[in-house]
């Protein structure tokens, strides 16, 4: 919510398991502050995550102006147990970041 109130206070975002709605409760969505969101933001999501399907998730992403990524972690929940999980999740938001911001200093 700070980033998409002020961009400036980051330039990339990760998302682990972003709470989409409470469990069971779809309507209620966590979505206000999306259409503001300007900064690049990598989601990482477990596939049965009960905050939100990745179908779900993709209907809010497409909220966000800024650039977006979803990487669905197969068989997980919301606490995207598996090493593996964590570190694919980090390599992807690295790529992303760099990706987008090449014209920043190295």
């Amino acid at each position: 919510m700070l980033a998409a109130s002020d961009p400036s206070v980051t330039e990339a975002l990760l998302l682990l398991s972003y709470p989409l709605h409470p469990p069971r409760k779809p309507p209620e969505l966590r979505t206000a502050h999306f259409p503001k969101l300007a900064t690049t933001a990598a989601f990482v999501h477990g596939a049965r995550d009960p905050f939100g399907t990745i179908e779900e998730m993709r209907t809010a992403l497409a909220l966000i102006p800024g650039k977006t990524a979803l990487l669905e972690i197969e068989g997980a929940g919301h606490d995207l147990k598996g090493a593996k999980s964590a570190a694919r999740a980090v390599k992807h938001f690295l790529d992303l970041t760099f990706c987008y911001n090449s014209d920043s200093p190295s």
